[in-house]
């Protein structure tokens, strides 16, 4: 199936994934990583973008992010980018590419889903085995929203604002949303998702974004993909809640 024309509309969370090259490693140590969550901060800054939630991944960046302007999501991805590259061209003394291709992207319905997709993303880590526990990973929001640090990449939405009246309030009602599995047909949802381009909401939500766009955004019928809210969760074995610290 062909990915949908990539929509960025003001005011709509997108979720924004970025692949290696080949699926090779595009950080290589301490220093790349501190890098870019540098750029990505001074990116957002520049180009009226508001990032709610990341993963740094050996291979893969992932970010959940608000546009106040017009293509501010596209400057920053391509200004971030472009310094990113040069940077671990010049560190590393190697050229050429290190991503592979355009990053993706896909809108969030935030009513539904925006606290959804802060779990997936921040739970790429120990999908992936790369740590033990969330907390002990020092490159995603996650400890910015489940305990007492602060990111200064982070600007927080209003529906993690309403989790609680203060900081530690909204970690101890962040924290619970890890104790249940993440739904199997909710995470393949998201998945195929951002890797077509589509968005990620209801019928009402998608009828407002064609709205607002002027364009498709659903994919030609061929049978209809099962959206589940995060409302629909089974309970988990294990707890994560102590991997905060």
């Amino acid at each position: 199936m062909p990915r949908l024309p990539r929509l960025n509309l003001i005011d709509i969370p997108q979720h924004i994934v970025q692949e290696g090259h080949n699926n090779l490693p595009c950080f290589f140590g301490y220093e790349d990583y501190q890098f870019y969550l540098t750029s990505l901060r001074s990116a957002a800054d520049q180009y009226l973008v508001e990032v709610h939630a990341y993963v740094l991944l050996p291979n893969m960046i992932q970010i959940i992010a608000t546009p106040r302007v017009p293509e501010g999501i596209p400057s920053m991805m391509q200004s971030l980018g472009r310094r990113y590259v040069q940077f671990i061209n010049h560190r590393y003394r190697r050229s050429g590419t290190l991503w592979e291709g355009r990053y993706k992207s896909s809108l969030i319905d935030p009513d539904e889903y925006l606290l959804t997709c802060y779990r997936y993303v921040e739970l790429r880590p120990l999908y992936f085995g790369l740590t033990h526990s969330l907390g002990a990973y020092s490159w995603s929001s996650f400890n910015h929203h489940a305990s007492s640090e602060s990111s200064d990449v982070i600007s927080d939405h209003r529906l993690y604002l309403e989790l609680g009246d203060t900081p530690r309030a909204r970690a101890e009602q962040y924290r619970k949303q890890f104790r249940y599995h993440f739904d199997r047909g909710l995470h393949e949802d998201i998945a195929e998702t951002i890797k077509l381009g589509q968005v990620l909401g209801g019928d009402g939500f998608k009828d407002k974004v064609e709205q607002i766009a002027n364009q498709r955004v659903r994919p030609l019928k061929r049978g209809r993909p099962r959206m589940v809210s995060n409302k629909h969760c089974e309970k988990s074995e294990v707890h994560i809640s102590e991997a905060v610290t």
